[in-house]
């Protein structure tokens, strides 16, 4: 199996590297890795379209090397899709370790789990791993200390099985895997997030203000059979994604309203 790794924390991250070092065991599996160049954390599906990509090989100093670029993580996944390494056409996408969880309403904002979304995007199967900070934190701030080790070869395990995972098409799996050795795994939905932004007022200069927008600290709904609620009992979550964001029952509530009356002219009101 062709796997491309990639991540948003840059590539020379150590989830990234301890990810690389464990997939590169599997027997049969052709890896290749194609990285930001450094640190695009909380991009999104961001894509560069203004501008050309440098590419850089890497040598990780065991034999192997990848490739570094100043694009962001679904920049990597197009790269390797439209034929950056020579005989090489991705089976499956894996995006991680992100440095941090990426839980609940947070996988909207996260690289990480960005790049696995073009996966599905590309028609491929895709997984998304982070990992939650020594600290335990439960959002995706980066923490000062990181154990990777149980995530990597628990990911390791489920690329081996892939092909054996009853994973409908067009879909990746969400993997957070909690500080210290997991007490179990759980199959979850996404949970809700808390925030409690601020608008704080840092700088003032002439006719410029600097802000900060973003607050410390966000909770969570600590609702069972969510992502957030497993990784806060210490459990890995594993939460099955798709990139349809139709509402169906919304649909045929708008059919009911019959939207199509809205292209008449509006009756003058008579006086």
């Amino acid at each position: 199996m062709k796997v491309l790794l990639t991540n948003d924390d840059g590539i020379e991250a150590d989830g990234l590297q301890a990810l690389r070092r464990a997939l590169l065991e599997i027997p049969d599996v052709e890896l290749a890795v194609i990285a930001p160049d450094g640190n695009r954390s909380a991009m999104a599906r961001s894509i560069t379209t203004r501008r050309p990509l440098w590419v850089q090989e890497v040598d990780f100093g065991d034999g192997t090397h990848g490739y570094a670029t100043d694009g962001t993580p679904v920049d990597c996944v197009r790269l390797a899709r439209l034929g950056l390494i020579d005989g090489f056409e991705a089976q499956l996408i894996v995006s991680g370790i992100n440095h941090g969880a990426n839980l609940g309403d947070d996988i909207t904002y996260s690289g990480t789990v960005a790049a696995a979304l073009e996966g599905v995007v590309l028609g491929l199967p895709a997984i998304a791993v982070s990992q939650q900070s020594a600290a335990r934190e439960m959002d995706f701030r980066l923490g000062d200390r990181f154990d990777f080790a149980e995530g990597a070869r628990f990911v390791a395990r489920v690329v081996e099985e892939i092909d054996d995972f009853p994973m409908a098409p067009g879909t990746l799996l969400n993997v957070n895997c909690p500080a210290g050795d997991a007490d179990g795994v759980e199959v979850t939905r996404l949970g809700k997030r808390i925030y409690r932004d601020q608008l704080k007022l840092t700088d003032e200069q002439d006719d410029r203000r600097r802000y900060w927008i973003y607050g410390a600290d966000p909770g969570f709904e600590d609702e069972q059979g969510t992502d957030l609620a497993a990784v806060a009992a210490g459990r890995i979550a594993v939460t099955p994604l798709h990139f349809d964001l139709t509402d169906t029952s919304g649909m045929d509530a708008l059919e009911r309203h019959g939207l199509a009356r809205l292209l008449a002219p509006a009756a003058r009101e008579v006086e």
